[in-house]
């Protein structure tokens, strides 16, 4: 009898693994628009199995762009287990490292109510003037890991936790009011795309590569982001600085059951302010921890950062008559169509007492709302629903990561749910079901429904939407991934427009496909042809065709409130003036400049050559940071107070010189005295309206002076 040979694996390992290898193979596919203009690229029918695509268990997918929906402009549905698979995937692929947010800073503060708004909304919170809850806040850049920088060009998250009476409402959201997609179908490849590429590991907390341009060039309804993403918004000069938006459409509803649609705003009371280009990188260098540090510093020195919130609400006749949808996240209402109502004000006081148990182990769900508070169709709200909730177990081990005091409620709270890893509370009795009569015998029966004071959903479906038909498309006017593009560009200043410009070909260059880059062009062509000039030219590239709309582009009136320079502020607070000083320096004249910058609201931050005690005009004066570790990429202005011999000594010294030539480059103020000027033409600084005397530091102020800018960059 011959031997039998004994196979080296187990039978039941004989399926279809060795199939699995994404991109075994070249399968042909069809490329199509569908409904929004969205792009499908169909597998080829006379394909091999590799040509298809299909969820983990080998179920072939009909379409990969569209969550399963009750009509084209429903809610989506929990029957939808492709999207239900591939986000419950993507939840689950870091460990324990959130996969996006991953880089976070965070403060305990205080929200109060400023406005009464009981005619929108039956939430306790907002019932009456003066009403106040703890709040927890967490902001963070997206694409990086725990460890990248704090000044890349991203998108920054903005997720505000607000203890109430009622429970908990997480108001997650970001600093841009819209987001790359419109179906959270997309959002595991769009965050594929911006990562790290999966075969080299770069770059980090970067969207200059190949990747995820080549994603965006295939999904126009990423192009109003990217006019946001390319533009000063994406480089904040601090977290104290920067808007926060709510991003979808939610709703209000009122103690009578009428309900009315609301985007939330978060606007900061210092202002608008971002950084260059230039600057944010030279800032990696020197402190990569330069918002974190910011933030955790400004409130230790009791200089609270504070917002308020604003809504927009309107109707559903409002939503109706728009040339987009609202239920599209690639959308934004126009200031100018419907007001910000400031209806509170959130000041941050506290900084965490331990970063792991509090900043890192805090978990936001955008379905931790009020009774009073709703949600909307939006598809990309929809999913982040159910993903939210589901990511926690993977990253805190434990469904019950409510228990962690960060996240749990500061109110009572009592329901039949028990046991699960990690379970910290000890829950009496054996009530833990409902209904049950255990009351008759004389035990504890448990908490019960509340129909009254309870969450109720908003009855009604006005939305112009046919539920008795499940399907996988977008409604029509999610098509137009232009009109407000165009809008946000032609709203900023001429300066802000050739950041934009700029910035596309800084990244579109590290994008190695020609083709790649020639899509994106032809996707900027219905943006702005000027745009697209600008950028081929910057390129050295042909302009190629103009990509076909799924729908043409209309005309809107710019928007003011879009433009970061627009709504400059005039003022001190909240900013930081570097002062350099050496040996003999007057020590009047600088205690008169700190006392007037610290009068006005701002701080001083002196610079010498040595961090001791150096001997000066007047006594001794030591330095809070040397010279070429205090680089002026970390002010707001800088001011200079030296005698003739040391300023001589200085110019000989890189590190001086390239203090006065980057704040000149970065249009920052440079206040300066007579023994500075060898210093500063050794810098190429030349006077402007910016560069003054110090007796004129506090006429001027910490503003930008971006008139200088063609004098001194290449700017597409």
């Amino acid at each position: 009898m011959a031997k039998t040979e004994t196979p080296n694996h187990s039978p039941a390992l004989d399926n279809g693994l060795d199939d699995h290898q994404p991109g075994a193979g070249q399968p042909g596919y069809a490329t199509q628009q569908g409904n929004a203009g969205e792009t499908h690229q169909d597998a080829d029918g006379n394909g091999d199995a590799a040509a298809f695509l299909t969820d983990n268990f080998g179920h072939r997918l009909s379409d990969n762009q569209n969550s399963l929906k009750a009509g084209e402009r429903g809610p989506t549905l929990l029957e939808d287990f492709i999207l239900r698979e591939k986000i419950f995937h993507f939840d689950h692929e870091r460990i324990p490292e959130r996969i996006v947010h991953a880089r976070g800073s965070a403060a305990h503060g205080v929200f109060e109510v400023t406005k009464a708004i009981p005619e929108l909304t039956k939430a306790g919170l907002f019932q009456k003037k003066g009403t106040t809850c703890p709040v927890f806040v967490r902001f963070s850049t997206v694409a990086g890991g725990a460890g990248s920088v704090d000044t890349p060009r991203d998108v920054r998250g903005f997720a505000v936790k607000f203890y109430t009476d009622e429970g908990n409402w997480d108001l997650v959201g970001n600093n841009i009011p819209v987001f790359f997609i419109q179906d959270a179908m997309k959002f595991p490849d769009l965050v594929h795309s911006v990562k790290m590429e999966a075969d080299r590991g770069y770059p980090q907390a970067a969207s200059a590569h190949d990747t995820f341009w080549d994603f965006v060039g295939l999904m126009p309804e990423t192009m109003h982001m990217i006019m946001w993403a390319m533009s000063d918004r994406a480089i904040p000069r601090t977290l104290r600085m920067m808007e926060g938006f709510g991003v979808h459409t939610f709703r209000f509803v009122n103690a009578a059951g009428e309900g009315k649609f609301v985007k939330f705003h978060w606007k900061p009371v210092l202002g608008l302010e971002s950084l260059i280009w230039d600057e944010a990188v030279k800032i990696a260098g020197a402190d990569p921890d330069f918002h974190r540090r910011d933030l955790f510093e400004s409130i230790d020195a009791g200089s609270f950062p504070a917002w308020d919130l604003g809504v927009q609400v309107f109707d559903e006749d409002f939503a109706a008559a728009q040339p987009y949808d609202v239920l599209d996240a690639t959308k934004l209402i126009p200031e100018e169509d419907v007001p910000v109502q400031i209806i509170g004000r959130m000041t941050l006081n506290r900084n965490v007492d331990n970063f792991f148990a509090e900043t890192e182990q805090s978990a936001f769900l955008p379905s931790n709302v009020l009774p009073g508070i709703d949600f909307s169709n939006d598809p990309l709200l929809q999913g982040r629903l159910f993903s939210y909730l589901d990511t926690q177990k993977s990253r805190l081990g434990t469904t019950n990561f409510h228990q962690i005091p960060v996240n749990a409620p500061k109110c009572p709270f009592h329901n039949m749910q028990r046991d699960g890893l990690m379970q910290t509370l000890v829950p009496t009795g054996r009530a833990n079901y409902e209904p049950n009569s255990l009351n008759e015998a004389g035990e504890d029966s448990g908490p019960r429904a509340s129909p009254d004071t309870g969450f109720t959903s908003f009855r009604a479906n006005g939305e112009r939407n046919d539920p008795t038909e499940k399907v996988r498309v977008r409604a029509e006017l999610f098509a137009d991934h232009y009109s407000q593009a165009a809008l946000f560009y032609h709203s900023q200043t001429e300066n802000e427009q050739a950041h934009i410009a700029s910035a596309l070909v800084f990244e579109l260059s590290k994008c190695a496909m020609e083709h790649v880059r020639a899509r994106v062009l032809s996707r900027l062509r219905n943006i702005d042809e000027t745009l697209a000039a600008r950028v081929a030219e910057g390129l050295a590239m042909d302009l190629p065709e103009k990509a076909p709309a799924a729908r043409e582009p209309v005309e809107m009136k710019p928007s003011d409130a879009l433009s970061i320079q627009k709504q400059a502020k005039m003022t001190f607070e909240g900013r930081k003036v570097g002062i350099l000083f050496a040996e003999g320096s007057d020590k009047a004249t600088i205690d008169k400049l700190k006392a007037d910058v610290e009068a006005a609201g701002g701080s001083v931050f002196l610079v010498a050559p040595k961090v001791g005690g150096l001997a000066v005009k007047g006594g001794t004066l030591k330095a809070d940071g040397k010279l070429d570790g205090s680089p002026s990429v970390m002010f707001d202005a800088v001011a200079s107070v030296l005698m003739p011999a040391e300023a001589e000594k200085l110019a000989k010294q890189g590190a001086a010189v390239q203090w006065f030539m980057d704040a000149y480059g970065h249009c920052k103020t440079i206040a300066h005295c007579n023994g500075t000027k060898v210093i500063l033409e050794k810098a190429g600084v030349e006077p402007d309206e910016g560069v003054v005397p110090n007796e004129k530091l506090m006429d001027v102020g910490p503003v930008r002076h971006f008139a200088r800018e063609p004098k001194i960059r290449d700017l597409a």
